[in-house]
Formats: structure tokens, sequence, C-alpha cells
């Protein structure tokens, strides 16, 4: 699993550290008093902040004390949290003002190699405007004037974290996209082909194979390398799955425990080839197979096998697009491949097709493109304005990736009616290159973001 970047929360004792802490983790996991000095242990949770996950870690009070005493040890947990980190969220109290300590953990955050987050914390209301001000005096860039007991001002705060932990990731998942095996199932109705598929691609007898429908029952897993065309070896987890019935059709104990099987098999995919027979063409079975890929979240390919048994194959392929582009209008653009099973064709175009697609569902788009591309597509067309009052939108985040998942900001996004996030979902796709994936895209008010990711 990847490891998750790391916030180190940091600041003199009483700054409300560990509130924040409670906050961000969604739990009440550390002690919190008035007393200075509760927390002496670093302790660690796991947050989730609008689709942004990293873990958080809450640190002793910063003292100037000798090392050997029980503060000094504290203070040197602390430091050795802050080295490890990937950023350093560094709290100060808005009213109470900055204090000579303050300012030394500002030296020493600044002679550092951890990129620093300062954040004014107890800002509510006017008492802590003086405070927030003054904090700007500690060199360390734009105070974020914040309320961790009240969940006050959180928005900018995800804002200034998220450029970290979205870089962090970024490197963390073209490591994986790059290093580790494509994930690849092959799925479809009884009979499609998928095994023979399968055995063609790693050019042996691995799978029983035969004319019957639903000889395979649990879902196989097997590690291969192919060997791409400018002769590149990339490794591959090959995936072979139950056929799917319809589910009204099924009444078979052990059947309905391979499709459960096929669909766990789907889950743990990267890119999904949806196998269609050609001497059947598309049915309603394929689509209902295809819409629950996509519901996943899952890469998909689909590929008309026996194209060597197939009559008529221009209008044959030009049919099965057509129908597709109707009825899979949630991701259109999925590519359509026409393969053989029994003689190979097409086989390396649907492995080259499945490594760029899963490319695609990999990718992150950087935020000034992003939001260079949102400013375009609102003037084109603003959003609607029901009763009179028009919506307004503010800036759009890239939150994840596998799949790709964004998130608006802006006032009355409660409002805005499904086809103008169609409209903005289409252009993502179409205009920044997530052609054939499915795309989420969820909208938010100036509400408490921490609350949002929870849901």
């Amino acid at each position: 699993m990847p490891k998750l970047p790391t916030v180190a929360i940091v600041g003199r004792p009483n700054v409300g550290k560990s509130t924040l802490f409670n906050r961000l983790v969604g739990k009440k996991l550390a002690l919190v008093d008035d007393r200075p000095g509760v927390t002496r242990d670093r302790r660690e949770g796991e947050a989730s902040l609008l689709g942004l996950d990293f873990r958080v870690i809450d640190t002793a009070g910063y003292e100037d004390e000798d090392p050997a005493t029980l503060p000094g040890r504290m203070r040197a947990q602390t430091e050795a949290a802050v080295a490890e980190a990937d950023a350093a969220l560094f709290l100060v109290d808005a009213r109470a003002g900055l204090t000579p300590l303050d300012e030394e953990i500002g030296r020493w955050l600044r002679a550092g190699a951890t990129p620093v987050i300062l954040a004014a914390n107890k800002a509510e209301g006017r008492a802590g405007e003086a405070g927030v001000m003054e904090a700007y005096g500690l060199g360390l860039g734009e105070p974020i004037p914040i309320s961790a007991e009240h969940g006050e001002g959180v928005v900018d705060l995800f804002e200034h974290l998220r450029p970290i932990i979205e870089r962090d990731e970024e490197e963390e998942e073209e490591g994986d996209a790059e290093d580790g095996p494509l994930k690849l199932a092959i799925v479809g109705r009884p009979n499609a082909g998928k095994s023979t598929l399968i055995n063609r691609i790693l050019e042996q007898e691995r799978l029983i194979t035969g004319p019957e429908a639903g000889i395979t029952r649990d879902s196989i897993a097997i590690d291969w390398e192919w060997q791409a065309p400018d002769g590149e070896r990339r490794p591959v987890r090959l995936i072979d799955t139950a056929g799917m019935r319809k589910k009204a059709k099924v009444q078979d104990k052990l059947e309905k425990l391979s499709v459960a099987d096929a669909l766990r098999a789907v889950n743990f995919a990267e890119v999904v080839v949806l196998l269609l027979d050609a001497t059947l063409g598309l049915e309603a079975q394929d689509l209902r197979i295809a819409d629950n890929v996509l519901k996943e979240g899952r890469a998909l390919l689909i590929a008309i096998n026996k194209w060597d048994l197939a009559e008529d194959h221009s209008s044959l392929f030009q049919g099965i697009g057509a129908a597709l582009q109707e009825g899979l209008s949630q991701a259109p653009g999925v590519p359509l491949l026409a393969v053989s099973a029994r003689t190979g064709k097409g086989i390396d175009q649907m492995l080259a097709a499945a490594f760029a697609i899963r490319e695609t569902w990999s990718k992150r788009v950087s935020t000034g493109q992003l939001n260079r591309w949102f400013e375009e597509a609102l003037e084109k067309n603003p959003p609607p304005a029901p009763g009179g009052r028009r919506i307004k939108l503010r800036y759009i985040t890239q939150v994840n990736t596998r799949p790709p998942s964004f998130v608006l900001f802006g006032s009355r996004t409660d409002e805005l009616p499904g086809s103008y996030l169609r409209y903005l979902t289409n252009g993502l796709r179409r205009e920044l290159g997530f052609a054939g994936v499915p795309i989420r895209l969820a909208a938010r008010g100036r509400a408490n973001p921490f609350d949002a990711g929870k849901s």
C-alpha cells in the first residue's frame, strides 16, 4: 500500500495542536486540556480531507529546555517528527499574539528543509485579528486564520496543504504506474473466449477451455511479462474471471459465488477488458457489465473477440461502436478493438491500449492548467441563475486519481443542475485528456470541508 504523505503539527504548548489533530482525524484521539504540556509522545492518525488523504502527527509543545529534561526530550521527539514529515503545520495562538518562543520555533523551521505552513489558531471573531497580522513577522509567508475548535478557515488550510500532498502522491502514483504490474482483468458473458484469449496471450494452455459455457469458476491471476513492439518487457497480472450471465438467470449457488468472485476481481483490477463475442454482437448484458466496471471507477477497454469468424467486419464494428456511444454515455471514448483469441490478431494492440488507458486513468492535471480550463469553461457557458440568483463557482481542484476525481468550490453549489455538471465533466474529458475513463466530479459550498470529506 502506498505510503501516505505526513504532516506534523508543531508549536509551543497550548496553542491548540491536539484540537486541530482531533478535527483532522475526525476522532478525539488526542487528550485536550487547558493546561499546557498534556501531549508528550508523538501521536499519529489518518486524515481525509475532500479526498486528500494524509498522515497527521500531533507533537508535544516545543519548549526551550535542557535536552536531558522531560521537556527537552519531548522537543527532540518534535524535531524528529518534523525531519521525517512532508510538511510542518506551524500553529500559533492568534489571541495571545507572538511570543519569543514562537519566534524561536519560526527560526528553527526556516532553517530546516521541511516545507512549512503557518496557521494562526483561535482566530475566530475580532479578538484574533491583531495576532494574525503579527504572525507575518515570522517570515514564513501568509498566516492562515483558523479555528481548530469551530472548524473555521479550513478551506484555506486545505488549499495550502493540497499542493504538498498532491505532489507527494503524484510521485508515488507515477512510480506505481511505471514500475508496478498492470492489473488487467478479462470479463464478459459465458463462452466469450476469455480463457482462450489468456492462453493465446501466454502462448500456453494455462487455463481449461472448451465449448461448454461456465468452465471457469474462480478468478485466476497469472503474472506475466509482455514484450512490447519496442522490445521493452512490461509486467502484467492477468486475471481470468467467470462468465457473467444476466442476474435473473443465475440460480445455481456455485455460479452466484463465481459471479461474486468476478466482481471482486473487477475491484482489484486497474484496467478491465470486456470481451464481446463477434458472432453474437453487443447485448444488454454486455452494457450492464460495462456499466458496473465504470461505476467501480475502473478503466475499461472493449474487445470484440472471434473476429476471424465474423462477417461484414466494417458494419459490425461501426454498429457496436454506435451502440456503445449511446449505452455508455457516462464515459464516451472507451476504446473499442477487434481481436481473435484463436489467431492472436489484435492482442498487442489491446495490451498497448491497456497500458495507455491506465496512464490516462492515473493522470493528474496541474492546478494552474485545471483552473485556466475552468475559467474558460465558465466564460463560454456561465452557471445558471435559479430564481434569478446566479450560482458562483470559485475554483476546481483534482483531489484524486484512479479514477480522476475533482471537487468544485463555490456558493449555492447544491442548486447546480446535473446538465451543468455533465457539461464540465465532458469538458474535462475532452480538453484535458481524460477520454474513455470514468470521472468523478463533486460540488462543495463554503461549508466546512472537514465535514464534507467524511461522507
